[in-house]
């Protein structure tokens, strides 16, 4: 063959007719999982839940897909195979989304050119791929008769100037909800396929927050709405999986916290039946609705209860969960939740959200649920502040610096982080004069009698810097030591509650001084999470705030008066503590700022060896080199005691 017929050739293949496939004949024909993107370097083998997803892609008459979905379930090789049909069998111009421009470049570079290089068939319908030209970048792929663009979703630029026949939208819910005032990513998106012979928009996501979710709101607005149903290796009967929970009469049940007994009980039959035998019978089940109208697999025919040939839905919604999958034991997934579960019963549920979120599939729905005050007073136990009580083996304070006082905490932590309140008072002073500095000094170096006649001495001072007295506090925690430290408060979500320290104090030559005071920012929203979780602790134990009768009513009107409320902020929908105007919040600072000394030491990675250390540490000798401070030493005169010796 000559170059000139060879060139010919090239250009007419986009004109030929190829033999019609679904998007499951194509992948199983064509498409081949890449090394880098995968445990195992494969030809493409569907699992029995996905075939009905692809063709529904595939599917003209289907407008627009959704998936609400799990990590662990495959969505990201039905992309990139739907990528490849698209651009090799169906000549039609595409454009993907991802949440920024960060995560675009890097599903193209792990994902999409391994894919592109270990195809054949892309070879094929992309010469350009070797190449380093305008057809082959990090935003477009120009393949033989179509083109597919790349983009990131946070700025509106990304949506414009695009006509496509296919958009698709990965992790929508990690976008914002109002794309810099223009719209919503999915309205944005789908403006680009307006004039398509055959318009297509894909949108898959993990949901995150209930109510303010993309994904559900795609699911919610579909015309069809599938859950994927097996044969019950005990009746026969098409049932879903489903986690269920404890009272449910369905779902996941084991025995005795052994994530190793792990069943499904069948909602219908009552019987149980275990993960190998679903894999037995999963190549049967099918996609169905609640009206019995089903998915035929065999040709991608939509069929109603009597097996008769539907109209294909204009938009059809799919929700798949890990437990479908393979690629994780349902053991593994019990031990998942038993972790996450133990978290959340110490009050942290952050990793009970992931769970919620990646493993089922679920958007969370915020606890975040004010605390109350009386009903925390009504919790008050009768032991004193002044004294460290049975249990309490750390001290850590915090100190709150307002305009006219210093406000500080005491907090005495036991094994796993059960807590006791241990003082609770203000100084009047301005702080900007030394004398309210000099008796904090005295408070933080006087020690503390234990109930059973120790002396306990704090460990770690959180010092606020973030009001008008900035310089002040850095000086005091410079006299101090490393152990007293200036922290500032940062609503950042995800932040960890400690992060790493900034060096503040630098010399004439604008060097940093090795032994200068240190900032230590914090994760204030973090914090709250797990202060208001642990609120709602019922049982002493793991994570428990304990409160003494010596505690006044202020106290508790201020711990409980913020509230976590989901709100937009520049377009992105974000769940904020939010403080009513007018209200105070003294207390809840302090709890944030000696939760953040506690965590500085790192007593929330402690091991029960490492407590029982600790507490051996305190316990009582048959000497004592110092009497110890009496209770009454640390009282409090209504709101306004102050220590005295």
């Amino acid at each position: 063959m000559t170059r000139l017929q060879a060139a010919i050739q090239g250009g007419l293949r986009p004109l030929r007719a190829s033999e019609p496939l679904r998007l499951s004949e194509w992948a199983a024909e064509n498409f081949y999982l890449s090394a880098e993107s995968s445990y195992l370097e494969q030809s493409w083998v569907a699992y029995p839940y996905q075939v009905a997803i692809m063709d529904a892609i595939s599917n003209d008459a289907v407008e627009e897909v959704v998936l609400r979905k799990s990590a662990r379930v495959g969505y990201t090789k039905i992309l990139l195979a739907a990528i490849a049909y698209f651009a090799e069998h169906r000549h039609r111009n595409q454009a993907l989304w991802q949440p920024t421009d960060e995560d675009s470049d890097e599903f193209v570079k792990t994902e999409l050119e391994p894919m592109i290089r270990d195809v054949p068939a892309m070879q094929r319908a992309f010469p350009d791929f070797q190449a380093r030209n305008k057809a082959n970048t990090l935003r477009q792929k120009s393949f033989i008769g179509c083109m597919l663009h790349l983009r990131g979703g946070k700025a509106a630029k990304n949506y414009r100037r695009l006509s496509v026949s296919v958009a698709m939208l990965d992790e929508i819910d990690a976008f914002d909800f109002d794309i810099e005032s223009e719209g919503s990513p999915y309205s944005l998106a789908k403006k680009r396929t307006e004039g398509a012979t055959f318009p297509k928009i894909v949108v898959g996501s993990a949901p995150k927050l209930k109510n303010y979710s993309h994904v559900d709101n795609r699911e919610r607005d579909a015309d069809m709405r599938l859950t994927f149903r097996i044969p019950c290796p005990c009746c026969g009967e098409l049932r879903a999986l489903r986690w269920g929970g404890r009272d449910e009469p369905f779902g996941f049940k084991w025995t005795d916290d052994n994530p190793e007994t792990v069943r499904h009980l069948c909602e219908g039959c009552g019987g149980f039946f275990t993960q190998s035998e679903y894999l037995e019978v999963w190549a049967l089940g099918r996609w169905m609705a609640d009206d019995g109208t089903w998915v035929d697999d065999a040709d991608g025919t939509f069929r109603n209860a009597d097996g008769e040939a539907v109209a294909p839905p204009r938009s059809v919604a799919f929700h798949v969960w890990t437990a479908y999958s393979p690629q994780a034991s349902w053991a593994q997934i019990v031990r998942e939740f038993l972790a996450a579960k133990r978290k959340s019963d110490a009050g942290d549920d952050s990793e009970l959200k992931t769970f919620v979120n990646t493993t089922l599939g679920e958007s969370w729905e915020e606890g975040g649920a004010q605390a109350k005050a009386d009903a925390l007073q009504r919790r008050a136990e009768p032991f004193p502040l002044g004294e460290v009580p049975e249990g309490g083996i750390i001290l850590t304070m915090s100190v709150d610096v307002q305009g006219d006082r210093l406000e500080w905490l005491i907090r005495a932590w036991g094994a796993f982080e059960e807590s006791w309140p241990v003082g609770y008072e203000t100084i009047w002073g301005d702080p900007a004069t030394p004398d309210p500095w000099v008796e904090l000094k005295h408070v933080i170096e006087t020690p503390i009698a234990h109930v059973n006649g120790a002396l306990v001495r704090v460990v770690a001072v959180a010092v606020d810097s973030g009001g008008h007295h900035t310089h002040e506090v850095y000086q005091f925690c410079r006299s101090m030591g490393r152990y007293v430290f200036a922290v500032k408060g940062h609503s950042q979500r995800g932040r960890d509650i400690i992060g790493k320290p900034t060096v503040i104090d630098v010399n004439s030559r604008g060097e940093k001084l090795k032994r200068g005071a240190q900032l230590w920012m914090l994760g204030t929203d973090k914090a709250k999470d797990l202060i208001h979780g642990r609120l709602h602790v019922k049982q002493p134990g793991p994570g428990f705030i304990h409160f003494s009768d010596d505690l006044p009513i202020e106290y508790y009107e201020q711990l409980a008066s913020e509230k976590r409320i989901p709100r937009y902020v520049k377009g992105r929908m974000v769940s904020e503590w939010v403080k009513p105007s007018g209200a105070r919040n003294e207390a809840l600072d302090l709890e944030v700022y000696a939760l953040a000394a506690a965590h500085k030491i790192g007593i929330h990675r402690w091991k029960a060896p490492r407590w029982a250390q600790e507490a051996k540490r305190i316990a009582p000798k048959s000497t004592q080199t110092a009497a110890p401070v009496p209770a009454t030493a640390m009282r409090r005169v209504g709101r306004i005691g102050h220590l005295r010796t």
